[in-house]
Formats: C-alpha cells, structure tokens, sequence
C-alpha cells in the first residue's frame, strides 16, 4: 500500500497533448524506465513514429472513440485509473471489481483554443476547440496528487524524469503538489479564455463573474520599493507594448521601468498613423510625459521632445512611434535614459545603442491602436475596479468653437496635438504646446491652478534655454475649468487659444472671460481623467 507522502511509482502514464514539444524525448525515457504508455490520436502516432511503444486508449478501455473524438477519455477505465487512492481499501476493491487499473502519470495539455481564436477561426471552429476530456484528466489527476503525477507544461518533463531516475522510477510528493498547482492554474486559464470569449460574443463587457489569466514571464528584483516583491505576467490580448516587447540590450527592466514604459509606449501610440504622417517621441518620467513631439524627422520630434524638460528627462523613457535611425540614437545616448522602445531598431542604430550597455532598449514590432478597446483593471482592498480602456479620440469635426474668436488651422493642430498629450498626463493635467511640441506640462494636482501655473513655469524654462518665447502657445485642459482662475493663469502665460471639454456649471463664465482676453477656446466635450 502507498502512502502519500512516499514516493509514488510510475508504471502507467497516459500521454494526450497538444503541445508536442519534446514529446519523443519523454516517451523514450519513460519508456527506458519500463513504463507502459496509454495515448489517444496525434500525441500516439507522433510517439509510434519517435519509435515509442504505445497502446491506444480505445484498446485499454475496450470502448472506440465515438462523436468525431469527443468522447475517448471520458471513461470509468480511465478516471477510475486517475482518480483511485491507492491507500484506500475500498478503492482498491473497486478496481479489481471492474478491472480498473492504475494510472500513475498524467500528460495532458489541451486544444489549442486561443491560438485557434487568434488565428480568426469562426465560432464553430473555435468551439471545437473547447477541450472536455482533457480538463477532465488534468483535473482528476491534480485532485490525486497524492498518488498521480500530473504534468501539463513540457518544461516540466525533465523534472519528472529526474525525479524517476532518482527515486527508483517514482516522484516525490513535493513535485506532485506543485505540479498539481501548476495543473489546476492551467485549466483555470484555459476556462477564464473561453469565458471571455463566450461574454464577448453576447457582448457582456461586465459579467457576473469577471475572470481573467495571465503567464509568469518574468519575476522581478522588487516592486515599486525594495521591500515590495513583483512579477510581470503576460495576456489579455495581443496588444504590442512593453509586456511582449523583445529586449535586445541592457539589464532587466524593473517595475517601475514596466509601469514607466507602458505609459511612454501608449502615449507616443497617440501619433500613429493615419493620426499623424510625422515621426512623434514621448519621453516620460514617473508614468508622466515630460516632453511630446512631433517631428519631420526623428532627430527633430527627439530634440524637441527633450527641449520641453531636460532636466526630468534625465533617467527617463524614450518611446517612439517608428524604427529607431541612427541620428536619433546618437542623440539618445548623450543622455542617460533608462528604456528605449520603439516598433524596431535600425541596424546603425543597434550599433550606437549597444555602446550604453545598461541601456534597456525594447522592440514591440507595431504600435498599440489607441482607438481598440479593451479593459483596464485596479485592484482594491477587498476586490477589483474595472473600466474599458480610454480610447477617446477628438478630431477637428468634434470641435466646437465657444467664443468670439476661432483658431486659425495652425491653432487647431497644436490645440489637437495637446489634448492628445493631456489625455496620458496624470489629471490634474495641463499641457502647453506650440508647433507640435509640448512647451510645458503641469500634472498630477489638487487644484487646476496649480497645474497651470508648473506648466507655465515649465514653459518659461524650456523657452529660455531652446528660445522663441511663448507667443503662438496653446493650452489643453483635461477637464473642464470649474472657475475662470485656472484659464486666467493660462492666458497670462501667452496661451492664444485653449481646448477643453467644457461641461462646468460656471462655462459662461469662463468663455466670457476668454472673450474678454481676446483668445479662441474649443469645447471637445470628451475629457480624459487619468488618476
């Protein structure tokens, strides 16, 4: 009789994958190991062809595969092998009754659903994609941990293997239960997917029961402190950015690096095509923008970019919404700066890059689309806060002109180019702009006064180092101006024309203020809060 907390021996293992990396490799060594092989359809023929011996299941329990293969697995030969506790008399009373006999290892991964949904496959396709058998197996077998190893990643096989070697050609309880973990958070995945699929096509954006997955790709040093601990994990969607990026130089990202980068990342998005037909750069520090530019060139958008506030671009993020060029880079290293990322790296500018080699530098292959939707979760004590993602756009028709004077075309583009920067600047935010530059940002306080009033003096700082003063500025608000002090602080720091939502129970009074100071103001009636 087996105890649990001995090594429980493999002699029977039944294999049925999806995933078929590395499956002849572990068939031989199971069967080296003496073990006998139950498997079902590709995995048994790809095993046969390996040269492994195998017998199909349909043979072990004595009943065909019917329904096109849905049902094949779902046996009492097979969940009664999986399912038996070996220390239980009873249980072994009842295999023998039925001829039941054990299964000591389980293999099992399942249909590929979400390849098969990325991949367009219509509604059909995709539910026949719904594994049953296979959840049956992975689950019953993880529930019997005590006695079945069960194994549903390919990485893990060398350690069961190892373990066998090891132990006489048995596994140890440690590896059964974290395995079993691992089973059970793969099958959960697995349903959260199908879930998510089904809730979309009955367009359920908030369900009753909201699920969601994601995959270990990298633990971190720490969190946003040191005493803090992080990890980053992939899914939801396929959406380019920081996640999925591939690193091609410099040390690991840190939390606030991911979190940083993100932001750069969705805000240099804004100016992608056919939004904009200029090279644009985001440079952010603190999840904030601390300069946004458009440019003809690459080298130009960076220059003035960075003219905005060099001194909080220092140790900054440099996000660009085209391949990185050589001239660009070149200027990108005189700084230091923590994270390049952009959809690819020219090769001259690879080379230029590698010589800062604690220099992060991220490709993502495309830009996100900042009209998809999608969801944004926060979590809360005690549960999570879910929103679809801000993916407000405002163009020159959505515009509505409030006062006396109307903005030239020029005014328009730079008032258009600001509410997009304001939109990726923590609310309070103010941004100041001027020939798609941004000239000055204020974010991130209490009053709309303030935020102004930084802005403005940001402003002043750039100018007085790049010059050209600040005639011609606009100014973009976020939200509405609650009373006329926040617009008042703008024009008196030479903003000629303001974008805002509007919406304030006092907007006579700020438009009639606006008028009084002679500048244009448009209404958007879209505001972007982001806290």
């Amino acid at each position: 009789m087996t105890s649990p907390a001995s090594p429980s021996p493999i002699r029977r293992a039944l294999i049925s994958v999806s995933d078929k990396s590395s499956l002849a490799s572990l068939g031989k060594s199971l069967a080296e190991a003496g073990v006998e092989i139950l498997s079902t359809g590709g995995s048994a023929r790809a095993l046969i062809e390996a040269g492994v011996p195998v017998k199909e299941v349909a043979s072990h329990t004595g009943f065909p595969e019917i329904m096109d293969g849905r049902v094949k697995t779902l046996h009492p030969k097979i969940h009664g092998g999986i399912l038996a506790r070996r220390d239980l008399a009873d249980h072994r009373a009842a295999m023998g009754e039925h001829d039941i006999e054990p299964i000591d290892l389980v293999v099992v991964n399942l249909y590929p659903f979400e390849a098969t949904l990325a991949s367009g496959a219509d509604a059909e396709t995709c539910i026949e994609n719904i594994d049953i058998g296979g959840p049956a197996m992975v689950r019953a077998a993880a529930k019997n941990h005590d006695f079945v190893t069960i194994v549903t990643d390919p990485a893990d096989y060398a350690a069961v293997v190892d373990e066998m070697r090891a132990h006489g050609g048995a596994t140890s309880l440690a590896l059964r239960t974290r395995l079993a973990a691992a089973a059970f958070a793969h099958t959960a995945a697995y349903d959260a997917a199908i879930a998510r699929w089904m809730q979309g096509r009955l367009n359920q954006q908030f369900p009753v029961r909201f699920t969601a997955a994601g995959r270990l790709r990298q633990t971190l040093r720490y969190g946003e402190n040191p005493h803090q601990h992080a990890a980053l994990y992939t899914g939801g969607g396929t959406r380019p950015g920081v996640a999925t990026a591939e690193q091609i130089q410099g040390k690991a990202l840190s939390y606030n690096n991911l979190n940083d980068t993100d932001a750069a990342f969705e805000a240099v998005a804004e100016f992608m095509p056919p939004t904009v037909d200029q090279a644009a750069v985001a440079i952010v520090k603190h999840a904030n923008p601390c300069g946004v530019a458009l440019g003809a060139t690459q080298v130009e958008a960076y220059a003035k970019a960075l003219a905005c506030d060099p001194l909080s671009a220092y140790g900054g993020i440099v996000a660009l919404n085209r391949p990185l060029d050589a001239a660009t880079a070149s200027e990108i290293i005189k700084l230091f700066t923590e994270v390049v990322i952009a959809p690819a790296v020219e090769p001259e500018a690879r080379a230029i890059l590698a010589g800062k080699e604690n220099l992060r530098v991220l490709i993502t292959g495309g830009l996100p689309d900042p009209g998809a939707p999608g969801l944004l979760v926060k979590s809360l004590a005690g549960g999570l806060l879910v929103q679809s993602r801000d993916n407000g756009q405002v163009g020159p028709n959505d515009l509505k002109v409030v006062t006396k004077r109307a903005p030239s075309e020029g005014e328009i583009k730079d008032l258009l180019f600001a509410f997009r920067v304001a939109k990726h600047v923590k609310s309070n935010a103010i941004v100041l702009a001027r020939d798609g530059a941004t000239l000055g940002i204020g974010a991130g306080q209490m009053s709309r006064v303030d935020s102004t009033r930084i802005a403005a003096w940001k402003a002043q700082e750039s100018t007085k180092t790049a010059g050209g003063g600040l005639d011609g500025m606009v100014a973009a608000s976020d939200a509405f101006f609650p009373f006329t002090d926040g617009l008042m602080a703008a024009v008196e720091a030479g903003a000629r024309a303001v974008i805002q939502p509007g919406g304030s129970l006092r907007d006579k009074d700020v438009i009639a203020a606006a008028d009084e100071a002679g500048i244009a103001m448009v209404f958007t009636g879209m505001r972007h809060f982001r806290h």
